[in-house]
């Protein structure tokens, strides 16, 4: 058997071009899973050679790689929010974008005093992500996270639980359907499906391994978005807020939404790369 170094390893980069947008990225991922080091070991130590368990591992991982498969999936794990996060096929990977729906949340609540409690609610959770990220921030609120499907609802449990996160309850809720006797919310947050079904960019990239239902909505990717905001307000305090993650297309149609479903105070945010991404809205007093 061939044992390869950590330079032989990177070199394979050049056969991810067709199936990714940062091949170097990707193997040194891998890498850095199968070694259990960090990324500087690998830049100091390129002639290290791996063992035989390693390389098979190595090539285990590299030629599922080559098929497309996300190394999210292969590595089992995404860092959100500096958070470690278990990941499968039953969830979305969380995107960096996401993280926008993280800040927003804190900053509206920036001028909070330490120990103040609030209650949020994460709707259509997946890993857990974005629950678990502001649950982290703010210790001392009391945070709800519920998908529709069980295995989503079994991982962000796990994460939870790995992350030793108390003030956060996973369950099972279809949207609001489950959640009358937990109400109101101080805030609200989503995000939801919102692509177009007949977007050309499900047959391309990560995209193709996740669960389509986490990923697509009816009438032009804007179906839950309309439910969420329009149900939003009933599972609200006075004055509570509600923020969205939303296609980049999609801003204007959201801002409308939450118009003519009793908000005001809205804006919209954008993320990395300039696109409207994450609206928000504050319930109006009645």
């Amino acid at each position: 058997m061939n044992l390869l170094t950590i330079a032989d390893c990177l070199k394979k980069s050049s056969q991810l071009l067709n199936v990714s947008d940062s091949p170097r990225l990707d193997i040194e991922l891998l890498l850095t899973h199968i070694l259990q080091k960090d990324r500087t070991y690998l830049f100091t130590w390129p002639e290290k050679q791996l063992t035989e368990q390693e390389v098979n591992q190595f090539n285990d991982f590299f030629a599922r790689r080559l098929t497309g498969e996300p190394v999210a999936h292969i590595m089992g794990q995404r860092e959100f929010w500096s958070l470690p996060l278990m990941v499968n096929s039953s969830t979305l990977i969380p995107r960096p974008d996401t993280e926008l729906l993280v800040e927003a949340t804190l900053g509206l609540f920036a001028e909070d005093e330490t120990k103040q409690s609030r209650r949020l609610l994460d709707l259509g959770t997946g890993t857990g992500a974005i629950v678990l990220a502001l649950a982290n921030e703010k210790p001392s609120w009391q945070c709800v996270g519920v998908d529709k499907e069980i295995a989503a609802v079994e991982l962000a449990e796990k994460n939870r639980l790995q992350l030793k996160l108390d003030n956060v309850k996973i369950q099972q809720s279809n949207w609001f359907a489950a959640l009358e006797s937990e109400a109101p919310f101080d805030v609200i947050v989503s995000n939801p499906p919102y692509i177009d079904p007949q977007d050309e960019h499900l047959t391309q990239g990560d995209v193709r391994f996740e669960p389509l239902s986490a990923l697509i909505a009816d009438n032009k990717g804007l179906a839950d978005l309309e439910l969420i905001i329009a149900q939003a307000p009933k599972f609200l305090t006075a004055n509570g807020w509600l923020l969205v993650e939303h296609g980049y297309d999609q801003g204007e149609a959201v801002r409308n939404l939450f118009e003519h479903n009793h908000f005001d105070q809205i804006n919209t945010f954008r993320d990395f790369g300039r696109n409207e991404r994450v609206t928000i809205g504050q319930r109006k007093s009645i």
